[in-house]
């Protein structure tokens, strides 16, 4: 099963997290770089078509992911 989830970048104190695939470790491999999420900065990037193309597929993002992505209406925008 593939889940979104984040993968940890940066520099110490620093973090910028990755969306990736959870048969990785966390700062393993990645499928496919789908967005980040900087909390320090609060700033937040999503590829739409990428992560579409992963829950169309049947992939399910964890719950920080999931969070981020109702934070960022995309969610709503999948219902309709």
């Amino acid at each position: 099963m593939v889940k979104l989830r984040l993968k940890r970048c940066g520099r110490k104190q620093r973090a910028i997290y990755q969306a990736i695939d959870v048969r990785s470790r966390r700062e393993g491999r990645d499928l496919r770089k789908v967005g980040f999420y900087d909390p320090i900065q609060n700033q937040t990037y999503l590829n739409v078509p990428a992560i579409r193309y992963f829950l169309e597929k049947g992939a399910q993002p964890t719950g920080t992911v999931y969070d981020i992505l109702r934070k960022a209406e995309f969610l709503k925008e999948k219902a309709s």
